[in-house]
């Protein structure tokens, strides 16, 4: 019996096996493989058409003295300062205004969270009309209302906040999310501040902000990964002006740059580089997040993460 009852269990164990085998190879040869041979490129000279060179730490080095390297260190970091928090408040304040019972409210929910399913590149192509100095109809919205019209995207200064109203758009999915945690929120628990004189705004900072940190805990870490990876956009846009970088690099994110060194200067190597640098500084990024955590993350529990 007890000789059964191990072929049974390494017969199950070998059938488990098999079937989580796609996950598995896929793991090793799209993500596993390719990250140990981007780790030994970065410290290569590898331009894909040459065997590479092993160089050690020069590519490394040769950052540190690099201006586009800290050019697209400080548009990345701007653009993740700005967009981040910004998309966060506004896609918080529409669940907030969708989570409420009123008529044809499916079809809201429905017209603000399309706009996310659009392709980026089709975004792009959109705001690039948009945003255009001459006809754009942000522009003549801002016209109409006698504001500033700002050169998006041809002035400096500009091209960063461009991106940054242009990431709005996209806020639906972060919505969504949001409406989740909003709609998990026990009713019992506002019925007890109306009860003791609650207004609007101490039960949102009491009741709803606590319950639905969790949901803002993954959003604010996810904001954080699609920032520093941001990459579509800036590209589109960018071909028409400048260096496809923008105006005075003020567009040169820094997944564009590695892009470019990798794929139009065959610079392998050292985008290679560039990327575990990326690497690190949103692993840090994300850890720091994790840790401040504990003072702001409410579980059901009652603990925090």
């Amino acid at each position: 019996m007890a000789r059964d009852r191990h072929r049974l269990r390494r017969r199950e164990t070998a059938m488990g096996y098999f079937f989580i085998s796609p996950w598995i190879i896929g793991l090793l040869v799209f993500m596993a493989g390719p990250l140990v041979a981007s780790g030994y490129l970065s410290l290569t000279n590898y331009n894909l058409l040459t065997p590479p060179t092993f160089v050690g730490l020069q590519n490394y080095r040769t950052m540190l003295s690099d201006p586009n390297f800290w050019q697209a260190l400080q548009v990345t970091f701007y653009y993740a300062v700005l967009s981040v928090p910004l998309d966060l408040m506004i896609a918080l304040g529409m669940a907030l205004l969708l989570n409420q019972r009123v008529r044809f409210m499916r079809w809201f929910r429905t017209i603000f969270y399309l706009p996310a399913l659009l392709p980026p590149v089709a975004i792009s192509v959109l705001w690039n009309w948009i945003l255009n100095p001459q006809y754009g109809i942000l522009n003549e919205a801002l016209g109409f209302l006698g504001l500033p019209q700002p050169q998006w995207l041809l002035a400096p200064q500009w091209t960063v906040p461009a991106y940054v109203v242009m990431s709005i758009w996209g806020v639906g999915t972060w919505m969504v999310i949001f409406l989740a945690g909003l709609q998990n929120v026990p009713q019992q628990l506002y019925e007890a501040a109306v009860l003791d004189g609650a207004g609007i705004g101490r039960k949102f900072w009491n009741i709803t902000l606590p319950m639905i940190s969790p949901v803002l805990f993954f959003d604010l870490v996810m904001g954080i990964v699609g920032a520093f990876s941001y990459f579509t956009q800036a590209y589109v846009l960018g071909q028409g002006v400048g260096n496809g970088a923008g105006v005075s690099n003020a567009g040169l994110f820094y997944s564009l740059y590695l892009y470019q060194k990798g794929f139009s200067e065959l610079q392998m190597g050292y985008a290679s580089a560039l990327g575990w640098v990326l690497c690190f500084i949103v692993l840090m990024m994300s850890l720091l997040v994790f840790k401040s955590s504990a003072l702001w993350v409410y579980y059901g529990g009652g603990d925090r993460s």
